[in-house]
């Protein structure tokens, strides 16, 4: 089977088998980062994106703990200032983001929300350049709330960006897995951090350190591990 594009631009796992050499006659390629060449495959060796560059390179875009913003991003930030016109907000990227206090649901001077520094927000990326800090918005495209806000209670977890992509990847072994036995919310932003939320302090903690050692697993030995710490549980 051609496998020379299928993968690009996908998140792939150590072991994966991303690149046949036998179906690519007559073609020089250069690995990059993150690939190796065994016999006529091409195997990942660390989890991320398969990435191409023409006119022959490959390689793997792993996982980092810096997030660079992207327009449509949702992320989880908390708040380091407060000023008369905008929040000021930590989403882990190079800059602070600002929040202005108008970027709520019907959001006017008389109803400005009120949050106190080391607040814990779920928020959009709509503005994000290299010249300016992002700017961030608690309204889906429609000028709605939707699920954005303050996270209140629950965990905040410092993770990579990678592990945020995979867990909102659809569906997610893990969460799906957890989900089956569990109860529990979960907001995930792609800027490495995620947030759980449960009745117990103690299933907000095993949701959370079960989600921390998925990173380097492929789907199949996601699910597996997460049946075996489950069937742990009285």
């Amino acid at each position: 089977m051609e496998m020379k594009n299928s993968f690009i631009d996908q998140y792939v796992f150590p072991g994966d088998i991303v690149l046949d050499l036998s179906k690519m006659t007559n073609q020089t390629i250069k690995l990059g980062s993150g690939l190796i060449q065994d016999g006529d495959f091409i195997t990942v060796m660390v989890a991320g994106t398969l990435r191409f560059s023409k006119p022959n390179k490959y390689w793997i875009e792993s996982s980092h703990k810096r997030y660079i913003p992207s327009i449509g991003d949702n992320v989880l930030g908390i708040v380091v200032d407060t000023r008369s016109d905008n929040f000021f907000v930590d989403i882990k990227g190079p800059t602070l983001a600002f929040l202005p206090v108008l970027s709520f649901e019907g959001g006017t001077r008389r109803n400005i929300p009120k949050f106190e520094v080391g607040t814990l927000l779920y928020v959009r990326v709509v503005k994000a350049n290299h010249d300016m800090n992002p700017e961030l918005s608690c309204m889906d495209a429609t000028g709605k709330a939707a699920e954005y806000g303050p996270l209140k209670d629950g965990l905040m977890f410092d993770t990579t960006t990678g592990l945020s992509r995979m867990l909102l990847s659809s569906p997610s072994p893990v969460l799906e897995t957890l989900g089956k036995k569990l109860a529990f919310e979960i907001a995930v932003g792609l800027n490495a951090r995620f947030w759980v939320n449960a009745s117990s302090p103690s299933v907000v903690v095993l949701v959370g350190n079960t989600i921390m050692q998925m990173e380097s697993l492929t789907p199949d030995q996601q699910k597996i591990r997460v049946e075996n710490m489950l069937q742990k549980l009285r």
